[in-house]
Parts: C-alpha cells; sequence; structure tokens
C-alpha cells in the first residue's frame, strides 16, 4: 500500500499548515499559538475529544473507531530553537532568534494530516491518541507529560515517535531494535582561582590554566574508562572566563554535554568527570564545582513495536525504502522518557538532502513537505493495522 490517496489529497493543505508553523516557531513551553491552532485543527477534523494544557501547551487529540478494541499513542513534538533563521525561504520566521531548525514544524504537520484521516474514514476499533508534545528541545516536555499521567490519563498499549532524517534518502524509514539515540547529560563546571595582573601571574592562581587542563584530562575519561565496544561522548562546548586581555580573571565557566547508552556508564561518567575536575583543581590549589545533571535517558526500541512499526513503513513505502538502521545515533531525544514508561517504537524518516545541506539545527535548515504525506500515512497505517476494524 503506498501514500494514503486521501492523505494525499491534502497535501498542499499541510504544506500550508506547516509554512504557518515555520514562520511562527515557538520555543518550548511557550508554544501557546502552535498548540491553539493545534487543537482547533482537531477539533475541525472531527475528534471525539481534544484536550489542552498537559506540560503547559500539551494537546492530546483522542479519536474513537468503530467498535471495541486496544488503543495506541501517536507523538509529534511541537517546539523550536534559539536559532536565527538564514534560509531565505519565503515562509522563514518572523521572529528573530527562533526558528523551527529541527523540523519540529513537520512532525506537528504529519500528525496533524494523520488525524484528519483517521477522525474522516474511522477505518479501525478502539483509540488513538494523537500527543501533541512541548518542549522537546532541551525542556523534557515528554517527561513532564508522563509525570503529569499522560498514560493513566489516555491508557494505551504502545506508543510511537517520529524524526524527519536530513541526509537519508527521501521516503525512507529507517528502523532498530534497542538504542536509537543516546542518553543526555548537561556538565556545567565552576572555576575559582584567583585573580591577578596578566604580568604577575604568580600573585595570582589563574583559573584558565586550569581549565586547559580539566578539559584535556576530560578526554580520557571515555578512552580509559569505557569498554571501548561501548558508545560515550564527552564535550565541553563552551569556556567563560576573562575580561581583559591582561588580567587574569577570578573564574571561568565550562559547559558541556555526556552521551551514552548503558547506565552503568553513564555512572562512570559522572563519577570520573566530577574526580577529575575536582582533584585537578583541588592540585593546582584552586576549587572546582562540578554538575553533571542528567537530562533524558537513552531512547530504546521495544523489539515487537519496532517490529510494528517497520511492517507498517513497508506498507506506506515499500520493502526497499525501509532500512536497518546500522547503528544508534548519539544525539539526545526526550521521547525516551514515554519508551521507558510505554513500550513503543522511534523510527527516522528520510528526508533526501545530502551531507552537504544543511542538517537539523543549522541556521539554513528547512523541513522537506514532500514527505509530509509519507509521514501521515506511517501513523494512519500504524493504527489501521493494530487496531484493525472489526466485522
Amino acid at each position: 500500500m503506498p501514500i494514503i490517496n486521501r492523505i494525499a489529497e491534502f497535501h498542499q493543505d499541510m504544506t500550508a499548515w506547516r509554512r504557518d508553523f515555520h514562520q511562527h516557531p515557538e520555543l518550548n513551553f511557550q508554544e501557546v499559538r502552535t498548540s491553539r491552532i493545534v487543537a482547533e485543527k482537531l477539533r475541525e477534523f472531527g475528534c471525539d475529544e481534544v484536550i489542552t494544557g498537559i506540560a503547559t501547551t500539551g494537546v492530546v487529540g483522542v479519536i474513537r473507531g468503530r467498535g471495541e478494541g486496544g488503543a495506541i499513542g501517536l507523538r509529534a513534538d511541537m517546539d523550536a530553537l534559539p536559532i536565527h533563521e538564514e534560509s531565505g525561504a519565503p515562509h522563514a520566521s518572523q521572529t528573530p532568534g527562533v526558528m523551527h531548525a529541527c523540523g519540529h514544524d513537520g512532525h506537528t504537520t504529519m500528525l496533524l494530516g494523520a488525524a484528519r484521516y483517521l477522525a474522516e474514514t474511522r477505518n479501525f476499533s478502539g483509540t488513538a491518541y494523537m500527543i501533541f508534545q512541548p518542549a522537546e528541545e532541551m525542556g523534557g516536555g515528554g517527561g513532564v507529560m508522563v509525570k503529569e499521567g499522560l498514560f493513566e490519563r489516555f491508557p494505551m498499549d504502545r506508543v510511537y515517535g517520529l524524526h524527519n532524517w536530513p541526509g537519508a534518502p527521501e521516503g525512507v524509514f529507517l528502523w532498530r531494535v534497542g538504542p536509537v539515540m543516546a542518553a543526555v547529560a548537561d556538565i556545567r563546571i565552576t572555576i575559582t582561582g584567583k585573580g591577578a595582573h596578566g604580568a604577575m601571574p604568580h600573585q595570582g592562581n589563574d583559573p584558565i590554566v586550569i581549565a586547559a587542563q580539566i578539559v584535556t584530562a576530560l578526554q580520557s575519561v571515555v578512552a580509559r574508562n569505557v569498554e571501548p565496544v561501548e558508545g560515550a561522548v564527552i564535550t565541553i562546548g563552551k569556556i567563560e572566563g576573562g575580561m581583559a586581555f591582561n588580567v587574569i580573571p577570578e573564574v571561568v565557566n565550562l559547559r558541556g554535554t555526556a552521551r551514552w547508552f548503558l547506565p552503568e556508564v553513564g555512572d562512570t561518567l559522572e563519577t570520573k568527570v566530577k574526580a577529575l575536575a575536582t582533584g585537578i583543581a583541588e592540585a593546582f590549589g584552586a576549587r572546582a564545582e562540578v554538575h553533571f545533571d542528567r537530562m533524558y535517558p537513552a531512547t530504546i526500541n521495544e523489539e515487537s513495536s519496532a517490529g510494528l512499526a517497520a511492517d507498517a513503513a513497508r506498507a506506506v513505502a515499500g520493502d526497499a525504502k525501509v532500512h536497518m538502521l546500522p547503528k544508534p545515533t548519539m544525539g539526545g531525544e526526550d521521547f525516551s522518557f514515554m519508551l521507558n514508561a510505554k513500550q513503543g517504537a522511534y523510527l527516522m524518516l528520510g528526508a533526501g538532502r545530502t551531507e552537504e545541506d544543511p542538517q537539523v539545527h543549522h541556521p539554513r535548515y528547512d523541513f522537506n513537505d514532500d514527505i509530509l504525506p509519507v509521514g501521515a500515512s506511517w501513523w494512519a497505517t500504524l493504527v489501521e493495522q493494530q487496531l484493525p476494524r472489526k466485522g
């Protein structure tokens, strides 16, 4: 079964929705306009219930099929990123410093397209929950929805997520069993030394020199403490310190991230980062305050759910366009909170761009509207395959 004909018929409508979302991006937990439009459209489509205000700006649409049956959840993220858009597209962001640089505008649109089709046809039994989640980008909105009783209020058997994937061929689905994306921690290190004139370093205790030693030493944590066949990353991406070229500052701040898959690897990273940073600072007669804040767990696909997701992908795209993802990515995804609480799976949908084209989180990135009906058809097929109509 290719793209669903009815969904293909309103491809132009979906493109207009997506570009409107793109022009009006909103950051995490601030998706007021986006969630209002989502709720309005769900009501317009004829959803049986539309519940708002979950995790501040989250929305859940309830669509009941013809007859009793199970239930599944379909999740899309809605938030944008604090990036100034440079795409030059006619529908570029109208909000300076904020843009949909990860394709959440497309994810939201694809799920709306599926909701429109499912509410019209109801060619299934049981219940489909359309989950529009806020604050995926470092806000942990998925975890907040779970804590606020998402799965208790909307009991479902499985939950599914989908992300566009630039660099993969257009319309190709990528799936795997087990880890898909990594756990994420925010590392913050404050080094306090003693300020002095740059020409008289012996009168101070230079936190910049200490910071350099810590950054270098942290590169040994993974290399010498994590089994080589396991995945882990430590990156320091931000250093702040000093106001003048000839002054030794009192304080230097480091900011970075750690990524891993196995919980015990995360424990090792946390222990070693704290020990190295504090130990090096003490050896220089200074002090280091270390925060290793675990943000998202690893995103791990449950085996049977991943298989069902791949079956739906084959029905939409054909066997030749459904590929096994050979290895997980070290990127993070807060859909992991939902997969920790409920069995399910997370797939990638190729957006057809080359590695030379702007990728996600780039100021010139834009979602490929040609894949909108592909993703919407996959959502709808998941429901019709897993909740077949009876009689």
